[in-house]
Formats: C-alpha cells, structure tokens, sequence
C-alpha cells in the first residue's frame, strides 16, 4: 500500500464520526416526517425528542472520549474518570426526566422517544455499509 493510498484510507476513517453524525440527522428527518404521516403528532413530537436527545448522547459522548485520549496522551497518566461518571449520570438523569414527562402527557409519544433513541444504531449500520462500499467498489 503507498503512502498515498494509506493517507487517504486513514482520512476516510478518521471521519467517520462525522458521518454518522449525519446519517443520524438526515435519517431523523426523514423518519420523522414519515412518522408524523403514517402514526401522528403525538409519536413524531416523542420521535423528534429521542432524536435530539440521541443527538445530543453520541455528541457528548465523542466529546468525553476525545477529551480523555487527549488527556492521557498529553500528560501521560490516565485521566480522572470522576467527571466522565457525572457526564454519564447526567445523561441518564436528563432522559429519565423526558421519558417521565412524555408518559405523563401522552403514552402515544414514548413509542417515538424509543424509537428515536435507537437512531444512532441505525446510523451506524449505514455507516457500517459505507464503509463495506467504500472497500469493495472503490478499493479504501
């Protein structure tokens, strides 16, 4: 493999966080306007929440991770896990809340803050198949 060739496989791995940052933007539109179509308001309004509380997990969660390998490699000493604990707790903490709002107001919505909430698996999967594209058609 040339160097070239490894620059660019490396670049093309390198954003594939930002990729499914997108697929989980562009599948949540795109779910959501057929959920409010074929299911209603109330599961798109509960759909929309997931998503952005999705969103909002993987982004964070790229953050953290960034944040502690940029900690550990610069200082050389593993870094404090105490505000990574919060962090993870206050995800939780903030879904708990919507899910307990969402069931006091509508039980129709929680079926949509589910399914939202597993859309960043879907997006992986698509980007999982990118990926397998990427290798068989065009060789990265």
């Amino acid at each position: 493999m040339t160097s070239q060739t490894q620059y660019a496989s490396d670049h093309f791995y390198d954003r594939a966080l930002e990729r499914i940052q997108i697929f989980i933007l562009v599948l949540g539109i795109a779910a959501l306007i057929t959920g409010c179509i074929l299911f209603g308001w109330r599961i798109g309004v509960g759909f929309a929440l997931g998503t952005a509380i999705a969103y909002l997990n993987f982004h964070w969660l790229k953050k953290v991770v960034a944040g502690l390998a940029e900690l550990t490699i610069g200082s050389g000493t593993p870094a404090s896990s105490r505000g990574v604990v919060h962090r993870f707790l206050l995800r939780y903490f903030l879904m708990a809340i919507v899910t307990f709002v969402i069931l006091t107001v509508s039980r129709e919505s929680l079926y949509g803050l589910f399914a939202g909430l597993f859309l960043p698996v879907a997006a992986i999967l698509c980007e999982a198949a990118y990926e397998a594209y990427a290798a068989v058609i065009r060789k990265i």
